[in-house]
């Protein structure tokens, strides 16, 4: 299908649902294991439906992260060897990371990431939401809910977390942004690249000052955990160590900005849902998890194979790159009824939001939790949520959400306990 080719690496692609989930109901029902050559990248194999990326994803031994991880095209590669002195990556992350050296350092802050753990974070985390929800009503009677709300309540979790000082919070935000976003005619300040380069410098420099600082004095945060981590004995470089803050930094708040944002802007679209779900509030885990569906904010990842393999009868060869389409898995028909149609109790719910096997997302668990209470809280205290103007999505294949999304409310009269 040529029109893949002209589409599947424009950004513009992914800040607009519609046309995407048309376009990968074509692929999923003409081709669903497609080979694309856009113009300027190496080619690589498209694969759209669910039951092949959890055959895929669970065989990490075949199908490996490196050395290609997203969709960037052979001069934006070349650029980044020429400025990483021969390797392909600005950050060396689990994302990146295959086999031993994924499962050591997944494992370092893995504790931290267990669903027990992550429980007894939630009175804080619903402190915080109430905080940001007492800053809606402050407001008035409406905000940009992404750029006023839900951009900065995940981020303020994070922080926490890391134990960096919540005043540096905006300038994280920015170099977050920039990192996803370097593509957005509305973030980039730059070209695409020069943005993205300058994103992974002033993280780069940021940490390095929480790096020293853990190392000289070791705090009960995870930036201390990250500082004085071990592998085989040895403390982690720190080209590893400032990686593993900058994503944990960006991906850590960036898509559960996207979820929230996009799970309130569907239920604001479904109204009887909300309604449903605000005088049945023991729906919300399952609805959360109908959210993260719906949104799907990991657009790709991609994975090579280390020998030939054949898949829904398209041979993959020895060193082909595929590209993982999660949002098309999570609207496959032969997964989910009704795909299209958003639904708060849908049960079973085998999404693939946060990907699937040993890559499965790490920081799922809190997550889950930070949309769940951020709802919850939003639904005791917040009425008549509507649109006052379109909301917009930032252009970014890789992770992206709605960027702009004003509303109006009022505070509830009387609030649920």
């Amino acid at each position: 299908m040529e029109i893949v080719n002209q589409r599947i690496a424009d950004p513009k692609l992914y800040a607009d649902n519609e046309a995407y989930h048309a376009l990968f109901a074509r692929i999923r029902r003409e081709e669903p294991v497609l080979w694309a050559q856009p113009e300027g990248y190496v080619p690589f194999w498209i694969v759209s439906k669910h039951a092949d990326i959890m055959e895929i994803e669970r065989q990490a031994a075949i199908f490996i992260n490196r050395p290609r991880g997203m969709l960037q095209s052979i001069a934006d590669t070349d650029r980044i060897k020429e400025q990483q002195g021969g390797s392909r990556l600005m950050v060396d992350t689990i994302v990146s990371m295959d086999g031993e050296d994924h499962k050591q350092y997944r494992g370092l802050t893995r504790d931290w990431f267990l669903p027990k753990n992550v429980g007894k974070l939630e009175e804080g985390i619903r402190d915080i939401a109430r905080d940001y929800i007492d800053k809606m009503i402050a407001r008035g009677n409406s905000c940009d809910f992404v750029k006023d709300v839900a951009k900065w309540f995940p981020l303020r979790v994070i922080t926490k977390i890391l134990g960096v000082p919540a005043a540096d919070e905006p300038q994280i935000l920015q170099m977050a942004m920039e990192s996803f976003g370097f593509a957005d005619p509305d973030i980039a300040k730059d070209t695409a690249m020069a943005t993205r380069f300058r994103a992974m410098r002033e993280f780069f420099a940021y940490f390095t000052t929480v790096l020293e600082d853990r190392r000289a004095s070791t705090k009960d945060d995870l930036a201390s955990v990250i500082a004085n981590g071990t592998i085989g004995g040895q403390q982690i470089g720190r080209f590893e160590a400032l990686s593993y803050y900058v994503i944990v930094a960006s991906a850590g708040h960036d898509t559960t900005s996207s979820s929230i944002s996009g799970g309130l802007l569907a239920l604001i679209q479904h109204p009887k849902e909300m309604e449903r779900l605000r005088s049945e509030p023991e729906l919300m885990k399952v609805a959360v998890e109908e959210i993260f569906r719906w949104v799907s904010p990991v657009k790709h990842f991609f994975r090579t194979a280390t020998r030939d393999y054949e898949l829904r009868g398209r041979l993959i060869k020895e060193g082909d790159s595929l590209m993982m389409c999660y949002p098309s898995a999570n609207f496959d028909e032969a997964v989910f009824d009704a795909p299209e149609i958003f639904r708060i109790d849908r049960t079973p719910n085998r999404h693939v939001a946060f990907g699937f096997g040993p890559h499965q997302c790490l920081g799922q668990p809190l997550a889950r939790l930070e949309a769940s209470v951020f709802l919850e809280e939003l639904l005791k205290r917040i009425d008549n949520v509507r649109l006052t103007g379109a909301p917009s999505w930032m252009e970014a294949s890789l992770v992206s959400g709605l960027k702009s999304m004003p509303v109006r409310y009022e505070a509830a009269l009387s609030v649920k306990a």
